[in-house]
Order: structure tokens, then sequence, then C-alpha cells
């Protein structure tokens, strides 16, 4: 059975944010780019609290531990590839593509590793947490993407999603060097 705590049901709830903010998205509404921007915000905020929660309350579950990264990167994934299609420019697609791609390449990497009995070494690196804070920081950007205070959050997203798309090769090749030395050890 499937413990639906606080932690969890927030993990569950930024899942469901997804189609809320697909339709903001598309909605042809004056204010849907900070309609999107706030919910993906608010996506952020509850990732960062269900993590916090299942720590400080003890609460932690091996459910909530595989839903939250999966929530983390389909909610990416799929902001990403509205991005895309809404750009529809090499320079916000080649980001995009290398971004998602270390996902999947990581996430399967990860299921692997736990397979043959070596997860503890694919665990979240720092350099991984600053890839995922500039992620966050450019998609935020660029939904909104309009002037904010005279600097175009457009153009800001973009510089922040380049550095996100460099840090995301750099923990993906951090994360490849520890599971291949894992397994020639």
């Amino acid at each position: 059975m499937i413990n639906l705590n606080i932690p969890t049901l927030l993990t569950l709830s930024r899942i469901a944010l997804i189609p809320i903010l697909a339709v903001f998205f598309y909605i042809p509404w004056e204010y849907s780019n900070i309609a999107t921007t706030a919910i993906f915000i608010i996506a952020g905020i509850t990732d960062w609290l269900d993590g916090y929660l299942a720590r400080k309350l003890q609460i932690e579950t091996q459910f909530g531990a595989f839903l939250d990264p999966v929530a983390d990167k389909i909610m990416v994934a799929f902001v990403l590839v509205l991005l895309v299609q809404v750009e529809s420019n090499i320079w916000v697609t080649i980001p995009a593509a290398i971004i998602i791609g270390r996902e999947i390449t990581i996430s399967s990497l990860r299921e692997w590793m736990a397979q043959i009995g070596q997860h503890a070494t694919v665990k979240v690196s720092q350099i991984g947490k600053w890839k995922t804070t500039a992620q966050m920081i450019a998609i935020g950007c660029l939904l909104y993407s309009e002037d904010f205070v005279g600097v175009s959050m457009q153009l800001f997203g973009l510089g922040m999603l380049y550095i996100a798309a460099i840090l995301t090769l750099w923990s993906m090749m951090s994360y490849l060097k520890v599971a291949y030395s894992s397994m020639t050890d």
C-alpha cells in the first residue's frame, strides 16, 4: 500500500500542475505568461518543500524517493518541449535536447545501476543541484519572456539555459565516470 503522506501529496500535486500549466500556456490571455511562470514557481516550491518535510518529519518513503525525481523530470521535459514548440529555433532546441537527453540517460543509468546493486554510486551530486537551479531559473525566465526592470527575461533565460546545458553535460559525465569506475573495480 502506498503511504500518501504530505510530502508525497506535494509531489503528486506537482504532476497535477502540468495540465494546468499547459492550459494557461496556450490560453490566449495577456497574463498567461505570468500565470505559467507562477505555476512553474509553485511547482518548484513543492519540489523543495516535499523533500524538506520528508526529512524534517522523518517520513521519507521509497515511493516518495522514486516519485520526486520523476515528477521533476516530467515537469522540466514538458515545459522545455512547450518552449521549443513556441520558440522553434536552434538556440532553444539544442540546450533543451541536451537537458532532456541527459535526464533520460541518467534515469536509465540509475535504474541499471540499481539492478546491479550499485544504486548508491549515482546519487545526486552538487553539480546536479547547480544544474537544477540554473535550469529552473532559465525555464522561469523563458516562461515569463518579458522585460523585467529593464532586463530581457527572454535573453537572460536563454543564457541560463545554456549554463544549465553545460552543467547538464558536466554532471552527466561525472555520473558516467563514477558508474564506469564502479563497474571496472
